[in-house]
């Protein structure tokens, strides 16, 4: 197993490009295939990429803001004191390998944005407390949490077939979480991974001279360049740094979101998680000018998302506009039966992830297909969508669009962590099919 993981390492480290040529990789990849496999002509392709090239831009702010947010409030005297006191509970690597697994699988579980960040600045708390740690593998096992998101609170496929009026309500009705989310197959699923995952990820810890740790120092970059208060000398001065400004502020945002949760009940969505995190980092760093030296510290690992998911947008329209991935489904679905249908719908949905890496943009891709071919064969309905649902989260391991916030937030690149979250990504696939036979 030692001999794998340093092989999957070095594969890793060899063959993997930065996240960009990656997706410039992808781009002609689907461009070909859809040439291939589609009645598209090469014009067509072409004009499809750039149709859809800005369809993300709204999903791209968030993204940027989840990272801009995560990071200020992060920078924040009470939450550095609040991360530093988790951290005391691991005391050695073995320990906060799977402290960091755990954390960021609850995060994920309940609203997979928060896990993103949570899980990687509590890896990078840990990486400053515990000596020794293989820091690479910290950061790989706070983003290997992230797997378990569309089995819960947040899955943006079972939450929208519960909602009334969805787009494939005339064909399938309303299917209540109670048959999805807490289903049985599904919580199996879910507590087998929290049961294994941090035990692999322990287990995978390299040897002693074979571990690469990083100096706690330079962690403390952007938390050490808190705003030094000027000395008052204009009105301009007095009010940067006057702590009323930011209560004000912040106490209105939380106003708000007192009033969202009594009407919505504790529903979080992306843009919550990134309110709330905003006019918290306000409040915790007391001034404006403290808050905002913060968000220029943090600005600057946003760059990847902000160049990279245009890139992504553009595939996708290809993807849909050329019917590419619903040739792709019905490859697996031809070669279906009534025992392995759910099994080929999940692992047809973590290739189609590769190119349509959203869950709702992939289940408008893959559900009419899917649809049918459960009702010719009188299966679950509800039970394909998690299949496909967890396609869609398990070849996010290995897929930088969903890293990119969790690496910019470690200052890692994808190879660092991409060996490790290989090996993650054959024994959870493991996991849920298993999990998908045994409840057929």
């Amino acid at each position: 197993m030692k001999s794998l993981i340093h092989f999957s390492n070095r594969l890793m480290q060899r063959y993997l490009p930065d996240p960009f040529i990656f997706v410039v990789l992808l781009t002609f990849v689907v461009f070909v295939l859809g040439l291939l496999f589609t009645e598209s002509t090469a014009g067509q392709m072409v004009q499809y990429w750039g149709d859809g090239f800005w369809n993300l831009l709204s999903f791209s702010m968030q993204m940027v803001l989840v990272l801009i947010t995560g990071h200020v409030l992060a920078s924040s005297p009470f939450f550095r004191t609040l991360l530093n006191g988790l951290a005391r509970g691991a005391r050695t690597p073995g320990a906060a390998i799977i402290f960091v697994t755990v954390v960021s699988m609850i995060a994920s579980w309940i609203n997979w944005g928060f896990g993103l960040v949570i899980g990687a600045l509590f890896a990078k708390e840990l990486a400053k407390r515990v000596p020794n740690v293989d820091y690479r593998l910290l950061i790989a096992s706070a983003y290997s949490g992230f797997i378990v998101w569309h089995g819960g609170f947040s899955g943006s496929i079972p939450l929208s077939i519960a909602t009334e009026g969805h787009p494939f309500a005339e064909q399938i009705g309303v299917i209540s979480t109670n048959e999805t989310i807490f289903s049985t197959y599904n919580l199996f699923i879910v507590v087998a991974l929290f049961l294994i995952l941090p035990l692999l990820n322990r287990f995978m810890h390299p040897e002693k001279d074979q571990t690469i740790t990083i100096d706690p120092s330079l962690l403390d970059g952007m938390s050490t360049q808190a705003a030094t208060v000027e000395e008052v000398r204009t009105p301009a001065n007095w009010l940067e740094n006057n702590f009323l400004v930011s209560l004000l502020v912040g106490l209105l945002g939380l106003f708000f979101l007192f009033y969202y949760f009594i009407e919505s009940g504790f529903s979080l969505n992306l843009n919550i998680v990134n309110f709330l995190f905003l006019f918290l980092g306000i409040l915790f760093h007391w001034t404006p000018k403290r808050f905002l030296q913060a968000v220029n510290e943090a600005v600057k690992g946003a760059s990847g998302i902000i160049i990279q998911f245009p890139f992504y947008a553009g595939i996708m329209g290809m993807m849909t506009a050329s019917g590419l991935a619903v040739v792709m489904s019905e490859a697996f679905v031809n070669i279906s039966n009534d025992v392995t249908f759910y099994f080929f719908a999940f692992i047809s949905a973590g290739i189609v992830n590769f190119f349509v890496p959203s869950g709702g943009g992939q289940w408008a891709v893959q559900a009419p297909i899917m649809i049918e071919a459960a009702q010719s064969l009188d299966l679950s309905i509800a039970k394909t969508a998690m299949a496909v649902a967890w396609g869609d989260a398990w070849t996010n391991l290995i897929q930088p669009f969903w890293a990119l916030p969790a690496l910019a937030i470690a200052g890692l690149k994808a190879k660092d962590i991409m060996g490790f979250c290989l090996i993650v990504l054959f024994i959870s696939g493991v996991i849920i099919s298993i999990g998908l036979f045994l409840f057929a």
